[in-house]
């Protein structure tokens, strides 16, 4: 790590921050050929003359990855073009055959798109977005894990063509943790849109950083510096911490920044450089001439935003209202768009949707999360959980008699709606009942007595919970609670 800085000569410095988001589409085919677009494929297998730039090979572009393309502008509020154009962007590396990447570079797709981030005083910042662009992916350079990798480099061409949107952020950025939410923000609209999975892991979402500092208040931007291999939010964040306090070190003791390409070491936790800065013009971009220009109609751009969900802020926003939830049991119910599908389809079934909120998230949730299991594995069906929500809101069972129930079900993996017909507990609604139980318990806890009538009025829990025991945790507990003290003042 960089030498520790002050927390006074950190604030003398503005960090400036974009990104430059890869999105890998969720076609069956590549981008320009018919070639299965499927990741763990056995290497070399998914290719064929197009995708590898054979002599006399030529591209036809795929429809569908057009359509996700335009979903994925339009949740993320970005202007379609009309015309776009696809360029050749050269360069030369071992995992890009044909020694070119199709890509768009002056007449995208999309442009002006925004993202809203939450920031640290609890508001929201505006994030603008410059473009999004149609390229198709390089392969892959395996550099280890083969019995030859200390000598040599293998290459899996599997993912060349593989249709990609990338998205670049405007230079708007301030910190780690709005460059960590605009990316988290970004991820969780584009599943909801279904254009992408976004699995880090699979290397279908892939992130580069540009960052350069200045003095605060300056308007010339510093020299920015691009960090790749950066292959998670949580490394993202890090790589710009480190290299945020990077750069002020060097400033501060009089030296530049270099323009460069930097590699986040995730081992180490710091960036290494890897080569001196490519400017745009070095790719010698040119329009591609066995592609012509890309024409997005009215109709199906119309087509394209029908296609668009509600998307999380909105639908969130919308359960708050509809639903009463609070905004925590919102934001958790909307993480994945399949997760609210399932929770508002039986919500609508429900007496009181609120309360199958608080079952699915704290008596099935936390059990789930304890076993590290998912929802598709649970042994109550979401059919369980609105049973088990009608009739706690009936008063048919209490909370502890639920929970009992619950603890059974996981038990012996059987849905809630089987265990309770076993068990069948009943609650206690009978007044008279409740307060025979009362009587009782008074009668034989004379100091607790008292205690209360001398002035702690404390000691009602000590009576209810005596009664509630007597009971069986049957008792009603908000008829309980009433009884006991009209007891006890009596």
């Amino acid at each position: 790590m960089p030498a520790a800085i002050s927390a006074e000569v950190l604030a003398k410095y503005e960090p400036v921050i974009g990104l430059e988001v890869h999105v890998q589409l969720l076609t069956a085919t590549k981008a320009f050929c018919g070639c299965a677009n499927r990741f763990g494929a056995e290497p070399n297998t998914n290719v064929c003359p197009v995708c590898l730039g054979l002599p006399g090979a030529l591209p036809v572009l795929n429809e569908k990855a057009v359509e996700f393309a335009t979903i994925a502008s339009l949740a993320l509020n970005c202007q379609v073009r009309e015309r776009s154009i696809f360029a050749r962007k050269n360069y030369f590396y071992p995992d890009l055959p044909k020694g070119y990447q199709i890509s768009q570079f002056d007449k995208p797709l999309a442009e002006h798109g925004w993202i809203e981030v939450p920031t640290a005083d609890g508001g929201r910042r505006r994030i603008g977005i410059t473009r999004l662009h149609m390229e198709e992916d390089a392969g892959k350079s395996l550099h280890d894990g083969l019995p030859d990798s200390a000598a040599h480099t293998s290459l899996d061409l599997n993912r060349c063509g593989t249709p990609l949107a990338e998205i670049v952020s405007e230079p708007e950025l301030r910190t780690p943790d709005e460059a960590y939410e605009y990316l988290t923000r970004m991820r969780e609209i584009l599943l909801y849109a279904g254009v992408s999975d976004c699995n880090m892991e699979e290397g279908s979402l892939r992130c580069d950083v540009n960052v350069s500092v200045r003095l605060r208040g300056a308007e010339r931007l510093g020299t920015k510096v691009e960090v790749k291999n950066v292959n998670s939010f949580k490394f993202v964040r890090a790589a710009l911490e480190y290299e945020i306090e990077r750069q002020i070190e060097v400033i501060e003791a009089g030296g530049s920044i270099v323009q460069q390409t930097r590699l986040w070491n995730a081992d180490e936790q710091r960036t290494d450089s890897m080569r001196s800065k490519e400017q745009a013009h070095d790719y010698r971009y040119f329009p591609d001439p066995d592609l012509p220009p890309l024409i997005v109609s009215a109709e199906f751009l119309s087509a394209a935003r029908k296609k668009l969900p509600e998307l999380p802020e909105a639908r969130r926003a919308r359960m708050i209202a509809e639903y009463d939830l609070s905004a925590q049991d919102a934001k958790t119910l909307t993480v994945s768009r399949e997760f609210a599908d399932r929770f508002e389809a039986a919500a609508g079934t429900a007496r009181n949707p609120r309360r199958v909120a608080g079952v699915l998230l704290n008596e099935v949730g936390g059990r789930l999360k304890a076993l590290g299991i998912e929802l598709e594995q649970s042994p109550v069906s979401m059919a369980g959980i609105v049973l088990a929500a009608d009739l706690l809101d009936e008063g048919k069972i209490s909370s502890k008699q639920m929970k009992q129930l619950f603890d059974l079900c996981f038990e012996k993996a059987e849905d809630f709606g089987v265990v309770y017909e076993r068990e069948k507990p009943e609650q206690i609604t009978d007044a008279a009942a409740i307060e025979k139980l009362i009587d009782e318990v008074i009668a034989a806890n004379p100091k607790q007595v008292e205690q209360y009538r001398a002035g702690k009025k404390t000691m009602a829990g000590f009576f209810v919970g005596q009664a509630m025991r007597a009971s069986k945790g049957q008792a009603n507990p908000a008829l309980l609670n009433e009884l006991v003290t009209k007891k006890l003042e009596g």
